[in-house]
């Protein structure tokens, strides 16, 4: 999936309110596009303070930078290293400062959006990151349902009709909340952290066979569902109708550690796969399973609790001639 791309009068209307943003010029700049397409080592960075050592697509200033570039000829194109007009897409100025007139015209006169904003300049720095850091984000749909499970995301996955909308209304019924039906978008905010979040249209809804379309936020309430989450764990549903439990094979014994993975947006998420038969409640071992993938982080292993004590106990029995000796 392409990465996204954010016009810059998108992004003004996206952030206004929260980074307190107002226009002050730039002609038409506000049709230039923000996005992280292309190779990163040929293009400028997306953000940082003015300088004339090296290029950022939205260029900040601050008090230093308005002190910095207020002389008559600071802004001139032979002064920096890279090309100036070329390079930015947008001029922001923090603490609600006024810019050098100079920019004013540079911005007016070539098109590159001029914005202010009340915030201080470290505020808005952090503020901006991390704003674009979600709205830019390399992004991929993938089919399942995304839950908060005891405050874990996990995403449901397995084939048509396996169970995964009847499983992820009985973890609701439980107390669990939905994120997403169908069609979770997941985007990678950070190295090996992938956000999942619902697109607005399906927002709130889940589609059940046999009962079609439900409301989850207007038949349990608001609390049950949510618009995004960290993903943490997958659950795959694999169907073994017609062939028992006995019938379906994993990797390794029953005393090996789970080690399954899916990668997703380049980060390993750990997979665990849940058997459906008849008769099998899926939602307490979707519980035990989201429980024990808990204790697995935090670093306690029931397998390898279980083996430590099996050899305690195998390395303290006392041997044949130890007993005939006491007898």
């Amino acid at each position: 999936m392409p990465f996204p791309r954010l016009s810059v009068a998108d992004a003004f209307d996206r952030f206004k309110y929260d980074l307190r943003l107002n226009w002050l010029g730039g002609g038409s700049g506000h049709q230039r596009v923000l996005t992280r397409d292309g190779d990163a080592s040929k293009r400028p960075r997306l953000l940082g303070p003015l300088n004339y050592n090296s290029a950022n697509r939205i260029q900040l200033l601050g008090a230093a930078e308005i002190r910095s570039f207020s002389d008559e000829n600071a802004l001139s194109e032979e002064r920096f290293e890279y090309p100036l007009i070329k390079a930015s897409d947008v001029f922001m100025v923090s603490d609600g400062l006024t810019p050098p007139p100079q920019l004013v015209e540079l911005a007016n006169s070539h098109n590159i959006a001029l914005i202010g904003s009340q915030l201080a300049y470290g505020e808005l720095l952090k503020g901006l990151r991390y704003e674009l850091t979600r709205a830019l984000a390399e992004r991929e749909i993938v089919h399942g349902v995304l839950m908060d499970v005891l405050g874990t995301g996990i995403l449901i996955t397995g084939d048509a009709s396996v169970g995964k909308s009847e499983l992820a209304l009985e973890l609701i019924s439980r107390g669990h909340i939905l994120v997403a039906d169908d069609a979770p978008e997941f985007s990678r905010i950070a190295p090996n952290t992938i956000e999942g979040r619902c697109p607005p249209l399906l927002q709130d809804f889940l589609e059940v066979r046999g009962l079609g379309v439900l409301n989850i936020a207007r038949m349990y309430g608001d609390a049950h569902t949510r618009k995004r989450k960290i993903l943490r764990c997958i659950i795959h549903l694999q169907e073994v109708s017609g062939v028992g439990l006995e019938g379906l094979s994993f990797e390794g014994n029953r005393m090996s550690e789970p080690s399954a993975t899916r990668t997703l947006l380049g980060s390993q998420i750990a997979e665990r796969t849940i058997p459906v038969a008849p008769g099998r409640n899926l939602a307490v071992l979707v519980e035990a399973a989201v429980r024990d993938h808990i204790l697995r982080a935090g670093g306690y292993s029931a397998t390898r609790d279980l083996v430590e004590k099996q050899a305690r106990l195998l390395g303290n029995a006392p041997t044949n001639t130890e007993h005939l000796h006491h007898e």
